[in-house]
């Protein structure tokens, strides 16, 4: 009896769709298709609107950080001048090194 051979068949995942080669004879997956991906824009309307609100929002949130870069100087400054008036009415003391504690 001659042994028939068993051609490779299709089978689509059920979780992502996808369309799988599958030889029997080897058990193995021979190729792997994925499944098309929906359109996410129906219009190119819609797409252009979208692309505009993401400009809008970039610029919106590069105005943000440049006030807030104008702004840190000032910051530390204050910061700084806040340190040192605390600092001032503090002895100066040399700071304790491991070296020394032996």
């Amino acid at each position: 009896m001659a042994e028939e051979r068993l051609e490779p068949f299709a089978v689509q995942c059920p979780c992502c769709q996808a369309t799988l080669q599958i030889d029997p004879e080897l058990r193995a997956v021979l190729s792997h298709e994925p499944a098309a991906e929906p359109r996410s824009v129906r219009n190119l309307t819609e797409a252009v609107k979208g692309l505009e609100a993401e400009a809008a929002q970039r610029q919106h949130k590069f105005e943000e950080s440049m006030r807030a870069q104008k702004t840190k100087k000032d910051l530390l400054d204050k910061r700084f001048q806040e340190a040192l008036k605390r600092s001032k009415g503090e002895p100066v003391t040399r700071p304790v090194r491991d070296i020394d504690l032996d």
